[in-house]
């Protein structure tokens, strides 16, 4: 029994570190600020796709099979690979790696060193990356042990004082559907993508410390995503007070980088700054080497080792280098296309898949899957700037729409409509 407890509490804190990348930090304060006294709403929404979807994304993965393919196979291989593809891009070059740069010298460089060029920040940066990709070295995996408990003190240290000594009073700051806000802004962690990949390292670990049963797996694994819970909304949730607290000081269209810094600077002082700048960034690179690493592998399995993990790696690096002069708001901005068509798909998965034994055949998800993408497609059009009135009318109409949730009818009718049709397909 001890021994369970153990793994349990050891591989809950692995969960949390891995969900709490250091560049999510900056969404909470953020969502807070516009948020004003309704924070606690918005909070309950960011809850859901920020926390609770995640640690379920790594429970319906466990009793799927311990794989992102176990899990989305059940609509077809090919749309398994698609989405592989599209998580590991969105994780990768195109928007998280990116974004950890973005943020250590939005964070880190340029309060200390103004003068750095955000050019020269994000060669050093990238370079240092690659050198540790190509190369492993067990350094990084001793610095990542000693940077989240690190960082995870400053946190609770600027929480408990921003809590007890808040900055500011909350206001109405007229947001509406605060709930739908939240539920939105979760996407832009992108753990609910992360946590379909994560499973099956989680998976992997439990089955090399002896738990061979999937029952067992399965309750383990709920209850180390429990342990994560606690510490995500624990941080998630003081960072989003504090931000709500500074609603009568900072403008709403503040870069996040710059909130997250002040709302320190505020508590802190520049010490504080200063020091959760230091240790953000080194977080950020220890991200940035983990994900690298990860697409790396990814990409050279999907084609079977014909593009080799070097190459693969050295394209990574380089777009993402690019992509991370952007600035972290730009990186923010369109990352909301993509994730506004992939996460209602995830989200469908990760629920039917923990529902499954339930689910009469398997039609029943391509169904589902193809009703919500019918809808977010043409939202993510929208969020892209590309308006089509006449069907966005139509989307508008739609129960839910205005809570921002318009694709759950599609879906609900789209896997009735395959369920049918793949029930009279089996009588026959």
């Amino acid at each position: 029994m001890r021994k369970v407890f153990s793994d349990v509490v050891i591989i809950g804190f692995a969960l949390f570190a891995m969900f709490f990348g250091a560049g999510n930090l900056i969404f909470p304060p953020s969502l807070g600020l516009v948020s004003g006294d309704s924070w606690l709403i918005s909070f309950l929404g960011f809850l859901l796709t920020g926390i609770g979807m995640p640690l379920l994304g790594i429970v319906a993965v466990s009793k799927a099979g311990g794989s992102l393919g176990d899990l989305a196979d059940k609509v077809s291989p090919t749309f398994s690979k698609v989405l592989g593809t599209v998580i590991m891009l969105a994780l990768g070059p195109l928007l998280a790696i990116p974004r950890t740069a973005a943020t250590t010298f939005e964070m880190g460089v340029r309060p200390i060193f103004p003068s750095v060029s955000p050019v020269i920040s994000s060669i050093i940066y990238f370079a240092i990356t690659f050198a540790l990709v190509i190369k492993p070295s067990s350094v990084i995996d001793t610095i990542g042990k000693f940077l989240t408990p690190t960082l995870l003190v400053i946190l609770a240290i600027i929480i408990f004082k921003g809590v007890t000594d808040p900055i500011g009073v909350l206001a109405n700051t007229g947001l509406e559907n605060s709930f739908s806000r939240g539920f939105t802004e979760g996407y832009q962690t992108m753990d609910a993508l992360g946590s379909i990949v994560i499973g099956g390292i989680i998976i992997k670990t439990l089955v090399s410390k002896g738990y061979t049963k999937k029952d067992e797996q399965v309750k383990l694994a709920i209850m180390s995503a429990v342990v994560a819970a606690l510490g995500l909304t624990f941080v998630y949730g003081g960072l989003m007070y504090l931000g709500a607290t500074g609603s009568t000081i900072f403008d709403p269209s503040i870069p996040k980088t710059d909130l997250t810094m002040q709302i320190t600077s505020a508590i802190l002082g520049n010490i504080g700054k200063v020091a959760i700048g230091i240790a953000v960034s080194l977080a950020c690179l220890t991200t940035s080497i983990g994900l690298t690493a990860t697409c790396g592998e990814f990409f050279n399995n999907l084609t079977n080792g014909k593009l080799s993990y070097k190459s693969i790696v050295t394209t990574i690096i380089i777009f993402s280098t690019i992509m991370s002069n952007f600035g972290v708001e730009k990186i923010v901005g369109l990352a909301i296309p993509l994730l506004v068509t992939v996460y209602p798909v995830v989200i469908i998965l990760i629920l039917m898949n923990l529902f499954d034994k339930y689910i009469p055949n398997k039609g029943v998800y391509s169904g589902a899957v193809i009703g919500a993408v019918c809808i977010s497609i043409f939202e993510a059009l929208s969020a892209a700037g590309v308006e089509v009135y006449s069907i966005l009318d139509v989307i508008g109409r739609l129960p839910l729409s205005s809570q921002g949730f318009s694709w759950i009818v599609p879906a609900l009718v789209g896997a009735m409509i395959t369920g049918v049709i793949g029930r009279k397909k089996h009588n026959f």
